[in-house]
């Protein structure tokens, strides 16, 4: 199993090269049902692994000129708060309540990839598949940026709050609600803001994987392994990208969301219909007499308490 998890891990890494995300939407089912690792174990070394590949993709994007820092810092800044605090609020909710929540994001970004129409750039299919890219598109930008003092401050502190709790409490890397987010509060174009959302989803991953550190037990070892093969998949998939049509690969992707969403929900079912997990307890015998004392047979021996030498039910 740990050597087809390390194959799958190639599978992350190509998917962040091809698509431009989607790695922790596959890396938590990787690491639970392939790997045999708990919900919580799960969520935060895929924090971790989605943490590392992003912080490569942004180098990428920045050689490139796409990455503004300023933004980066003023949105990543907010949204390692809300991961952090995502991630220690984990311990209110069982495994299979954030297996369920993350199903649902899963079944969201789905809807948003088949929802859109019309071609996207190269590395924007995942990450920029939010509400409507080409309307994005036409959003009036700013060169480098609204700046800090033109920002609407307070929807940036309620929505980088609100996806890095996403993040911290369920584990995914929230790109496809970052870009649109970069693109209408801090105006700057959609290549920009995809190159953005890689470090913001890279900051806020390492945030919330410092907040699971001495919740869960980390295989260190093996993670680091798995990231490192996550990276060349990453590497990879970036050169790839030009020979692989976007459209054909984002909807046979949105359709494998749909999918691992559902089987996620039916797994996880015990949250929001617990009468299907299993046979209820019979409630007829609840309120039965205890069974009577059998008394042992032979002499009590000296010394010996009374439950040694009867039967007694605690």
């Amino acid at each position: 199993m740990a050597v087809l998890g390390l194959l799958l891990a190639v599978l992350i890494g190509l998917s962040l090269g091809l698509l431009g995300g989607g790695g922790s939407i596959l890396t938590v089912p990787i690491f639970v049902y392939v790997l045999g690792f708990g919900a919580k174990e799960a969520i935060a070394m895929s924090l971790a692994v989605v943490g590392t590949v992003s912080l490569f993709g942004a180098a990428g994007h920045w050689r490139a000129g796409n990455v503004n820092v300023r933004v980066a810092l003023v949105f990543g800044g907010v949204a390692m708060v809300g991961t952090y605090l995502g991630a220690r609020m984990s311990v209110y909710f069982s495994g299979s309540a954030q297996l369920t929540i993350f199903a649902g994001v899963m079944l969201l970004a789905a809807f948003f990839m088949f929802r859109e129409k019309k071609p996207v750039l190269p590395g924007e299919a995942l990450l920029a598949d939010s509400a409507d890219t080409a309307a994005l598109r036409d959003v009036p930008v700013v060169p480098g940026g609204a700046g800090v003092k033109h920002m609407p401050l307070t929807l940036i502190i309620v929505e980088g709050l609100a996806v890095g709790a996403l993040t911290g409490l369920v584990g995914v890397g929230g790109g496809f609600l970052i870009v649109p987010a970069l693109v209408l509060l801090a105006r700057i174009p959609m290549k920009e803001a995809v190159g953005t959302s890689l470090l913001v989803i890279a900051m806020k991953s390492a945030a919330g994987f410092l907040g699971y550190l001495g919740q869960v037990e980390v295989p260190w070892a093996f993670m680091t392994l798995f990231t490192a093969v996550a990276v060349v998949g990453i590497l990879a998939g970036t050169h790839l990208v030009q020979y692989v049509s976007q459209g054909a690969l984002k909807r046979g992707f949105a359709v494998f969301l749909v999918m691992m969403g559902a089987f996620i929900l039916y797994q996880n079912r015990v949250v929001f219909l617990p009468h299907l997990a299993g046979p209820a307890p019979d409630v007829g015998t609840m309120n039965d007499p205890a069974p009577e004392a059998t008394k042992q047979v032979g002499p009590r021996s000296p010394g010996l308490p009374i439950e040694a030498v009867y039967d007694i039910p605690r």
